[in-house]
């Protein structure tokens, strides 16, 4: 087992968002993944004898505060709505404590597909879970 060094790692405390030119405070989640689809294939025996490769697919959502989405919409113009927003990049850095170690990983041409407002009893803030459609992602 590997000893703790520092005992410091990445946190949600040391995630900051960037979307369409400024940094977003009212954010509760961001998730984004790429997939490459693999597939073996099978000739004579029982094992596979190649492996075929198709497209990559890159996705993404975010959870924010609703006055976020709000702000979004309004910077968009009058009458927008958040999917005539055409795409733009989503800058993801990650800052450890007590380092001076940057990761950063861009979203690319995101563009939100929807919005939704999901709201029960109890709730003391309203959040917004909005799906994005991503072209790629870079990684650090």
């Amino acid at each position: 087992m590997t000893p703790m060094i520092n005992g410091n790692r990445y946190a949600w405390g040391n995630v900051n968002v960037n979307i369409l030119g400024r940094t977003v405070t009212g954010i509760t989640a961001i998730s984004y993944e790429e997939k490459v689809e693999k597939k073996n294939h099978y000739g004579a025996g029982n094992m596979p004898v190649h492996r075929g490769i198709g497209n990559y697919e890159a996705s993404a959502k975010i959870t924010l505060f609703s006055y976020e989405v709000d702000a979004i919409l309004r910077a968009a113009g009058p009458g927008k709505r958040l999917t005539d927003i055409p795409p733009f990049d989503i800058t993801v850095s990650y800052i450890p404590d007590g380092t001076d170690t940057l990761v950063t990983h861009v979203i690319r041409n995101a563009e939100f597909t929807g919005n939704k407002r999901e709201v029960k009893q109890g709730d003391t803030a309203v959040e917004v879970e909005l799906e994005l459609i991503v072209s790629h992602i870079e990684w650090a």
